[in-house]
């Protein structure tokens, strides 16, 4: 009578833990975009646009460059990230093979990084205190939010439902606690009246230079398994 009753569950468990696969993308690229509206309660003149991140995978590998906020079409700093290590690299290099660059230089942890897109095992603050809100549609995407309110800040976070995740993600605690992908975050700061956002635009392509890279670095694996 028990096996009957066990077997059931069992099943449930499995087609439960089914419809929260998660699906690794294994190419594309990530931009996060950063817009700062000073002096809020005033109106939304007073805008600044910085493009924090561009990163670029192939399956577990990241090239990210870190455009100049003064001048985004220039390249500041250029990194490669693989297993949670991180190694600067010359921006105007082309024929780099990734498998040499532990011989040339010593990595650093990505949590340590301090340019561009924040790798950071932190929880939201205050997360265990959140509203959850209806949800919204917003550049024709459907999202899931929940907001914070401190007497300092309050913040909304907005997370795009889907099985698919990416190798960067701003917090991937709350990813799993919503079934998806946190997107963008609007935080207005109480004090110095400043209305912040910043967006994660998921694509399928690659920057140019990050193509050349990797399909550089595809080639030189396939010669040497010859």
């Amino acid at each position: 009578m028990k096996i009957h009753l066990i077997l059931p569950y069992l099943l449930f468990l499995f087609i439960a833990g089914s419809c929260h696969k998660e699906i690794k993308s294994e190419k594309g690229g990530i931009d996060i975009i950063s817009n700062v509206y000073f002096d809020a309660s005033q109106g939304l003149n007073k805008m600044q646009s910085f493009h924090v991140s561009k990163i670029n995978y192939s399956h577990d590998q990241l090239i990210e460059y870190v455009p100049d906020l003064s001048f985004p079409e220039i390249n500041r700093q250029v990194y490669y990230i693989r297993d949670s290590l991180c190694y600067p690299i010359d921006p105007m290099e082309r024929n780099l093979i990734f498998s040499d660059l532990s011989k040339k230089q010593q990595p650093f942890l990505i949590w340590k990084k301090k340019e561009g897109a924040v790798f950071s095992k932190e929880w939201i603050p205050n997360y265990r205190n959140r509203r959850n809100l209806t949800d919204t549609i917003l550049f024709h995407k459907k999202y899931k939010r929940f907001e914070i309110n401190s007497p300092w800040t309050y913040t909304r976070f907005y997370i795009y439902p889907t099985d698919t995740i990416l190798p960067y993600s701003l917090y991937r605690h709350a990813e799993k606690d919503y079934h998806g992908r946190l997107e963008r975050i609007d935080s207005y700061n109480k004090k110095d009246d400043a209305f912040l956002t910043l967006q994660l635009l998921p694509r399928k392509n690659w920057d140019a230079d990050a193509k050349e890279l990797f399909e550089f670095n595809h080639f030189v694996k396939n010669r040497k398994s010859e």
